[in-house]
């Protein structure tokens, strides 16, 4: 009996529960319930949904926390976005001048809007800076007051998806966090066109998930980020924007992934201010921007890998100005400068890339930037394979460099360069495997030359040493060059362990070196009875054990 009398009350409570109405969601309707979009978020609760009918409103609005404003209709795509959020405009040219077109609420959702008529968009300044590709715009920050198409402060979670913004007098979108705070809206699926800032601005420590946008002709870049912003910037396309298709600066880190940036009129995607910069940009095409595919510059230190970059005119990735990348596994092809590019001081690591079919080097470094280069295959760049220059000092290491054709060397060290060469497979032709103007340190390499080139012409030397130059030539297999070094009026020279095949009359030349030449326990392979293994004339230290030795008796074949 006790349990029967506590059953009581808990039935009478299921029965209370289950035959009272629950409060449920509503859904207001613009203009049938609220003539304004306004008034009907302001009749809104949490929960609800501001449903609005194909027209244009001349307001400007302030979401509430825990509300959906919708335009009505399906997800019908129209010439820009979906059909409803076209034929469902928010002009705000008769708003509050203070207010952005849309504010943002805490868990609410913008679904389906076309916002414009917030600020001034200025045709002219468009134009010109368009025209000039945007080397005569101000050098403000991304993240410089002004009032934004649809703005995000400080709010941690919110929905932006489906909106077209265009037109506006600053920034398209807008998101700004705070330090120590987490503000981590979706911008998910948005248009964004001739804004007069970018189309999306990451600003100030927050880090939104940016997704599946479109950004193009902003008068800055198409998805901006300032001040340690750390979005997601995932499958975005980025293109015909005045500046970068994605920009990043002021130690901002996000990743940017999966992105196509093409036809803007700098970079695809820039990189630039501080060593704090730091993003991961993996698996974008970059491809017909007017610069770089991915430029980077001022000391930032980015990763990037697994990217597509062609058909930029410059190079398809480049870096300058003391920027130290890791730039590694990308593809950058029919570029019309270098496949990748360092000068000025930049610091970058360069790691099993490929590079062909670029209009200048494969890998071009100077202006006294330092690089590692390990593990890149270069095929069939116009001119070098890989080029050092200006005072610039390279490790070249374990990479496979060739070229069918050609004139230019297949790597060159210029203007006072410094190198290490060591490990490398070069097949190919032109007047040189390996040209050095400078130092350098050639060790363990294989040389498959394509002669060796009889009768006059061009050099045709797996290594070539001009005047004033120091080498160090050691435990190399050259196959298949007239000379496998060929030096004249070097600083300084030495020719240790190396072995020769196919050459022309004498594998290794020294003339007249400024301090006494070394060279010794080189072989030889040849049937030749007049051919030689080394020729030393001028100065000498040791020059002894080089040896000629007959191919047809020797198992010492060069590794294919």
């Amino acid at each position: 009996m006790p349990k029967l009398r506590s059953a009581v009350p808990l039935l009478l409570l299921i029965l209370f529960v289950e035959q009272s109405p629950l409060a449920e969601a509503a859904t207001l309707r613009v203009p049938e319930d609220h003539k304004t979009i306004q008034a009907a978020i302001n009749a809104a609760a949490s929960g609800d949904t501001v449903l609005v009918g194909p027209g244009t409103y001349r307001e400007r609005i302030q979401l509430k926390d825990k509300i959906t404003l919708r335009s009505a209709g399906d997800d019908t795509q129209g010439k820009l976005g979906l059909m409803r959020a076209e034929q469902t405009i928010i002009d705000g040219t008769d708003g509050n001048e203070d207010s952005p077109g849309i504010a943002m609420a805490e868990d609410a959702t913008l679904d389906g809007f076309s916002v414009t008529g917030i600020g001034s968009y200025d045709e002219d300044a468009w134009n010109q800076h368009h025209a000039s590709q945007g080397e005569e715009q101000s050098e403000e920050h991304i993240g410089k007051p002004g009032i934004a198409g649809i703005s995000v402060i400080g709010i941690a979670d919110c929905r932006v998806i489906n909106n077209i913004v265009h037109h506006v007098g600053y920034t398209g979108i807008v998101i700004i966090g705070a330090e120590g705070k987490r503000v981590s809206p979706k911008i998910l699926r948005n248009v964004t066109y001739r804004n007069m800032g970018g189309g999306i601005g990451v600003m100030t420590y927050s880090s939104p998930t940016v997704e599946a946008n479109t950004c193009f002709e902003n008068f800055y870049a198409g998805i901006g980020h300032a001040n340690h912003a750390s979005p997601m910037v995932i499958n975005n396309s980025c293109y015909g924007n005045i500046r970068a298709g994605i920009g990043i600066s002021e130690g901002s880190s996000p990743v940017v992934r999966g992105n196509k940036c093409y036809e803007n009129r700098r970079a695809g995607i820039g990189i630039r201010t501080g060593k704090d910069t730091g993003p991961l940009v993996e698996h974008n095409e970059c491809y017909d921007n007017h610069m770089a595919g991915i430029g980077v510059r001022e000391d930032a230190t980015p990763t990037l890998r697994l990217n597509r970059c062609y058909r930029n005119r410059e190079a398809g990735i480049g870096c300058r100005t003391g920027a130290s990348p890791v730039i590694e596994r990308n593809d950058c092809f029919q570029n019309e400068m270098s496949g990748i590019g360092a000068q000025q001081d930049a610091r970058p690591i360069i790691v099993g890339n490929h590079c062909f079919e670029n209009q200048e080097s494969g890998i071009g470094i100077r202006d006294k930037a330092k690089a590692i280069v390990i593990r890149n295959r270069c095929t069939d760049n116009k001119t070098v394979a890989i080029g050092v220059q200006n005072e610039s000092q390279v490790q070249i290491i374990d990479n496979q460099l060739s070229r069918t054709g050609g004139m230019p060397p297949m790597i060159a060290i210029q203007g006072s360069s410094r190198a290490s060469i060591s490990n490398n497979i070069i097949t190919g032709g032109g007047v040189a495997g390996v040209l050095v103007q400078g130092t350098a340190t050639i060790s363990g390499n294989h040389f498959h030359g394509n002669g060796p080139r009889k009768g006059p012409g061009p050099p045709n030397f797996a290594v070539w040493v001009h005047e004033g130059s120091s080498v160090d030539f050691i435990d190399n297999q050259i196959e298949g060059w007239r000379h496998a070094l060929f030096a004249s009026k070097a600083e300084q020279i030495r020719a240790i362990h190396n072995t020769t095949r196919r050459f022309m009359e004498t594998a290794i030349v020294i003339h007249d070196s400024t301090q006494p030449a070394n060279a010794f326990d080189n072989i030889a392979l040849s049937d030749g009875k007049k051919d030689e293994s080394v020729r030393v004339t001028g100065q000498q230290a040791v020059v002894t054990n080089n040896i000629l030795r007959p191919e047809k008796d020797t198992k010492d074949a060069l590794p294919e």
